[in-house]
This record gives C-alpha cells, sequence and structure tokens, in this order.
C-alpha cells in the first residue's frame, strides 16, 4: 500500500496565529514553540499600553503652582515669595517623576523606546530646596503643608542628631528607614515622599580654613554622607535598627525621586553677605559704603559663595539648587497667625473650650499683646502656644469645676499677665 508523504512537515509554524516562515519576515522558534514578527509586535503593543495604562493610574495628580500657592495661603501666613518658590519647585519636582514613569512605560524588554523624539535622551535632574530664615517663621510648617497637598509620605529630620556611620548616632540611612515606616512600609510610595532635613545650618564648618585634629563627625562627614542620597542613589536600609550588620534584614530604596527640603535659621550669615556686599569696613582709614540693601534684605541676596564661607560643602550646595529666603514674622503676621488660617492657634483653643460649652474669646487688644510679645522674645510663630498656654493655664484648671461659665473673655490685661482671663457666669442667672 502506499504512503502519503508530506512536504510540508518540516516547516515551521507560528504556535499563535499558524503562518509558517514562508508567510512572514521572521520566525522564532523555541523548543516546542515559534511565534513570528507580527505576533511579536502585537504582544508589544498589548503590554505597552497596559504599562502605560498602569503609569496613568499611578501617576500623581498635580495641582498647578497656583492651587499649591493657594492651599499654602490658608494654612501660611506671609512669606509669599517663599510659597511661589516652593510652589514651582514642588510641582516640577512631580511634573518629572510623572514624566519618568510615562517614559518607562513605554520602554519595551529588549530596551527599545517606542515614538523616540529629539529629547528622548533628556534626562532631567531633580531641584532640591534649601530654606533660609530665623526661627519660627515657618519653614517647617511650609513643608508639612506642601506634603498634605501632594498626598506624599513625609518626615522630619533633625541634622544635629545625623554621625557618620560607625560614629555614635544616627547614620543618614535612618532618615530612608523612617520615611519607609510613614509609608507603612510601601518603598515605592516611600520613593516619592518629601522629607525635610531641620537645623541643616548646625552641620557647617564653623572652623575655617582650621583643621581639627580631631574627626568631626557631625559635621562636614554628614554633609558628604548626605550628598548621594540627596542626588539621587539607590540605598541600603535596615528593616529595623539604627545601624546595618551583616546579617541584618534590609530593603532598597531609590531616592532619586524624593525631594529633599533642607532648612536652618543661618545665624551670622547677614554678616557674610554684608562683607560681600562692601556694606561697611571698620578699622583705620577704612571706607564706609552704603549699599542698596537694608538689613531686612541682605539674606535675600545670598549666593553660593556666601554659603561655602558658612561652612557648608560646594558640592553639597550644587544639589540644593532652589534657595527660598523667608522674612521675619511682623506683630502683624503673627495677628494673622492667630486669627486667620484654617487651623489657627486661637480656633483651636476655642475647639477645646467649645467641648464643655464654653464660648472662649480674645479681644483685639489682647491678640496684639500676644503677637508682640513674641517678637520680643524673638520666638516668632513658635513662640505663640507658650504664650497662650500661660494666659490660660489657671483659667483651664479651673473651668472644669464650675458648669455655670458660658463664656472666657481674654482682654489685654489678661494677655499680658497682670489679670486672669475673666469668666462670664449667665447660666445661674437663667436657672435663677
Amino acid at each position: 500500500m502506499g504512503q502519503v508523504v508530506s512536504y510540508n512537515e518540516e516547516i515551521p509554524n507560528c504556535t499563535f496565529c499558524g503562518k509558517n516562515e514562508h508567510q512572514v519576515h521572521k520566525l522564532v522558534t523555541g523548543p516546542g514553540a515559534s511565534i513570528c514578527d507580527e505576533c511579536i509586535e502585537l504582544c508589544v503593543d498589548i503590554i505597552s499600553d497596559e504599562r502605560r495604562h498602569d503609569a496613568e493610574v499611578n501617576a500623581l495628580r498635580l495641582p498647578t503652582p497656583r492651587q499649591i500657592f493657594e492651599y499654602l495661603e490658608r494654612y501660611v501666613v506671609g512669606q509669599r515669595d517663599a510659597k511661589r518658590t516652593l510652589s514651582v519647585a514642588v510641582y516640577n519636582h512631580y511634573k518629572r517623576v510623572n514624566m519618568e514613569m510615562r517614559e518607562k512605560a513605554t520602554r519595551l524588554v529588549a530596551g527599545r523606546i517606542c515614538n523616540r523624539g529629539p529629547l528622548a535622551d533628556v534626562e532631567v535632574a531633580k531641584s532640591n530646596i534649601l530654606l533660609l530664615g530665623p526661627t519660627g517663621v515657618g519653614k517647617t510648617y511650609l513643608a508639612q503643608t506642601l506634603a498634605r497637598i501632594m498626598n506624599v509620605p513625609f518626615v522630619i529630620a533633625d541634622a544635629t542628631t545625623l554621625t557618620e556611620a560607625g560614629y555614635v548616632g544616627d547614620d543618614v540611612e535612618t532618615i530612608l528607614q523612617r520615611l519607609i515606616q510613614a509609608s507603612d512600609g510601601d518603598v515605592e510610595r516611600a520613593g516619592k515622599g518629601i522629607i525635610y532635613i531641620d537645623e541643616i545650618d548646625k552641620i557647617a564648618r564653623k572652623s575655617g580654613e582650621n583643621v581639627s585634629i580631631t574627626r568631626d563627625v557631625s559635621g562636614e562627614g554628614v554633609q558628604q554622607a548626605l550628598l548621594k542620597i540627596i542626588e539621587g542613589t539607590v540605598a541600603s536600609v535596615p528593616v529595623e535598627g539604627l545601624r546595618k550588620h551583616r546579617d541584618q534584614e534590609t530593603v532598597s530604596i531609590d531616592t532619586r525621586n524624593i525631594l529633599f527640603i533642607c532648612g536652618g535659621a543661618f545665624v551670622g550669615l547677614e554678616d557674610i553677605i554684608s562683607r560681600r556686599l562692601g556694606k561697611h569696613e571698620s578699622g583705620f582709614n577704612s571706607v564706609w559704603k552704603q549699599t542698596e540693601a537694608s538689613d531686612d534684605d541682605v539674606l535675600g541676596q545670598v549666593n553660593a559663595d556666601d554659603l561655602v564661607e558658612y561652612g557648608l560643602l560646594p558640592e553639597f550646595i550644587g544639589r540644593l539648587p532652589v534657595v527660598s529666603v523667608l522674612d521675619d514674622l511682623t506683630v502683624r503676621d503673627l495677628e494673622k497667625i492667630l486669627e486667620t488660617p484654617a487651623n489657627a492657634l486661637i480656633k483651636q483653643y476655642q475647639k477645646l473650650f467649645a467641648v464643655d460649652d464654653v464660648r472662649l474669646t480674645f479681644t483685639e487688644d489682647a491678640i496684639t499683646a500676644i503677637a508682640t510679645t513674641a517678637v520680643n522674645q524673638g520666638t516668632g510663630a513658635r513662640g505663640l502656644r507658650a504664650i497662650i498656654e500661660r494666659i490660660l493655664e489657671s483659667t483651664m484648671f479651673q473651668l472644669p469645676d464650675h458648669d455655670d461659665v458660658d463664656e472666657v473673655v481674654v482682654d489685654a490685661s489678661a494677655a499680658t499677665g497682670k489679670s486672669e482671663p475673666r469668666m462670664v457666669r449667665h447660666r445661674a442667672r437663667r436657672v435663677a
């Protein structure tokens, strides 16, 4: 009996569409399966669409700089220039984060990029922020409010507690550890957070060219340790504890998309700027010069050379390109802080008294007296709560024992400590 011979048995076919190698441009053959170039392109399109969709879903919803500014206006009094600078800087930073997520989504497994344009190879560097200003002007509060509107994890670190690795104190990686904890362990979400490092001026070199014979573990060394994580690197962070050990569990976090905001009072920086501007020279045969800038505007003319002379490393300053100067708060500013913001201090105490069905009232003269006291003490907005606590301490101690008080009135005399706040009793008369 004759045998039927098939001449197509040796021709491989695409496992997905069934076409043979003569019907397609390229056929990739593997053990037990084959795929043609047409099916590969179809798979690439499907994967790219899914990645693009995931990037759009995971992208941060960005408010415009004007919306960020208006939100800051609701909570922070004054500092309009600083708020405008921060609004633009934060918007650009997270626009860059979203842009990188979309670019990553369009990148194929083989490393080829879809829809390449003339700017496809351009990488946008991040711009961290340096805030300068005296204590109590709102540096930390501005950073907290920014994190709230952007809905990203936020932590505050104190530069004075940081030391070089191997010395007693906190390693710089502990800042990242706290950010991961603030993200409930979500490392990817932590990689888009905000870290505010306070007292950054305290790690400046104070000795100038005169190097100490002992190791500076909390000054220049900390600046060197902060350089890489501020610029952007993949850092190994211990899951628990403050030190990395050989057998300790660690996680890796990419800091390229973390926004670092550094703040400090920089006491004495005005003198350095004034000398550079030639404001005055002292000594025999001195030539007195007058600059156009007043004392209040001197800090606003700071440049990188002034910060280097103050004690910051040039490469550290280069990683903080956005510099914003916050002004001293006036009595009028402090009066607004007490009354105007959504969570104003007086509103907070009024809410506390309202729990006991008592109305708390501050007269205009009392508000002015409180603001004036804060300015005289040099504590800024940070000292307002302490002043109000002192004024209301006796009243808050006695109030729970009196059920006939309808209102507590704080006047100028009570604000200056000359008398106690006045308790208005109406319920007893109403019952009678």
